[in-house]
């Protein structure tokens, strides 16, 4: 079991209001993409927290931490997504 976070730009969460759409967040196409800078930011903000990049694919950069109870990340065009385990340490719980 892991805890699962999606982090997105506000103006999907108001397309996301407005939309009245319990699919919202399964079509891309409705998720505001991260400006060059904002991505730009947000991956030097997980590089300055020890997240270490593990990969990229068609799907973004992956990271992880040495420490497992911080998880992993997936920072995409679009979103940023953290998945950790379901545990007493977890920085998610």
């Amino acid at each position: 079991m892991s805890y699962d976070i999606s982090l997105y730009r506000t103006e999907t969460k108001v397309r996301e209001e407005n939309a009245h759409d319990a699919d919202f967040f399964e079509k891309e196409e409705n998720l505001v993409p991260f400006t060059g800078q904002q991505f730009q930011e947000l991956k030097e903000r997980l590089l300055s927290y020890n997240y270490k990049i593990t990969g990229e694919d068609d799907h973004g950069l992956h990271f992880s931490h040495s420490d497992g109870d911080f998880g992993t990340a997936l920072l995409t065009g679009n979103a940023l997504y953290f998945t950790a385990s379901w545990n007493e340490n977890s920085i998610l719980k």
